[in-house]
């Protein structure tokens, strides 16, 4: 294990998938969200794949015991990603940054009642103080007064909360895939299959896009693949307990270019809401730790000794 690697590899993630958005923000104005979904899915596989045979691991990652898992894998990922597309359309970057933080309080929620994982009072507790700033997030956008919010921000904010939502039952997809697939395998069967569902909203409308449009749609996906190398390496060099939290540095790189790039300037209630959502998702993962080291005592306690 290496920690200070494995930091770093996650902030680099971090910065890879906010810069991401921002090449989909950037052409969300003119391009259908199932458009970039297309984009940013067929053009990480090659980067995907050029890894997985620089790795030596393009054969054993392209065997899976379960296609049907990551069909419906990615079917919930492929509407999350469209779902958080088209939001970046209606809302600023950090804001839909901080309402996609709502996923991974979702999926503690979605664990215990698809998986049976229990949740005690702890984590209940953390996921109620999460959802709290989320309301204070979407409180502007739902409030429905001409002069803070509006319908079109209203349904961009339930556009992303929506994905948020997509995000949680893909997380539990992932977890049982997890049981008898490789990350890569995953990472890879995922492009693929938001690839081919994307092609589904081809008669909804795609446009030609401008050769500049076209340039930020292959590097977002170019991005999404080298995002999830780096996302997946990070994991490989240290517990996740100790990464997991970096996922809330992305917070400061999209206010930073939401205001430098988009001109976004964040609200109190914004600012307010994203710090309770991280604030509870960073107890969520130390409550996991905490579940973790126990579990590791009691096997070790019950490993005969001699």
């Amino acid at each position: 294990m290496r920690p200070l690697r494995g930091i770093a590899l996650k902030v680099a993630s971090v910065i890879v998938f906010i810069v991401m958005a921002s090449l989909i923000k950037a052409t969300a104005a003119h391009v259908p969200a199932g458009q970039a979904v297309f984009f940013r899915s067929l053009f990480a596989i090659p980067v995907i794949m050029a890894w997985l045979a620089w790795r030596r691991e393009l054969g054993s990652g392209l065997r899976t015991p379960n296609p049907i898992g990551h069909v419906w894998r990615g079917v919930m990922g492929t509407l999350a990603m469209g779902l958080g597309f088209a939001g970046l359309g209606y809302l600023p970057l950090p804001e839909v940054t901080a309402i996609g933080y709502a996923a991974p309080l979702m999926t503690v929620v979605f664990a215990a009642m698809f998986l049976g994982e229990e949740v005690r009072l702890f984590r209940i507790s953390a996921v109620v103080l999460g959802l709290i700033g989320v309301l204070i997030v979407l409180a502007p956008r739902l409030s429905f007064d001409p002069e803070t919010a509006s319908i079109v921000e209203a349904f961009g904010a339930m556009l992303v909360l929506g994905g948020a939502v997509f995000a949680a039952l893909a997380q539990v997809f992932v977890r049982k895939l997890v049981q008898t697939e490789a990350t890569a395998t995953i990472v890879f069967y995922f492009s693929v299959t938001a690839t081919a569902l994307s092609l589904a909203t081809l008669p909804f409308g795609w446009v030609w896009p401008s050769p500049r449009e076209a340039m930020l749609l292959i590097g977002a996906g170019l991005l999404g693949g080298l995002g999830q190398i780096l996302l997946t390496s990070s994991y490989r060099e240290a517990d996740a307990s100790l990464v997991a939290p970096f996922d809330y540095a992305s917070m400061l790189f999209a206010l930073g270019i939401g205001y430098f790039v988009f001109q976004e300037v964040p609200s109190w209630p914004m600012l307010g809401g994203a710090a309770l959502i991280v604030t509870a998702g960073c107890l969520i993962i130390w409550r996991e730790r905490q579940l973790g080291l126990e579990r590791a005592r009691q096997r070790k306690a019950m490993t005969p000794q001699g």
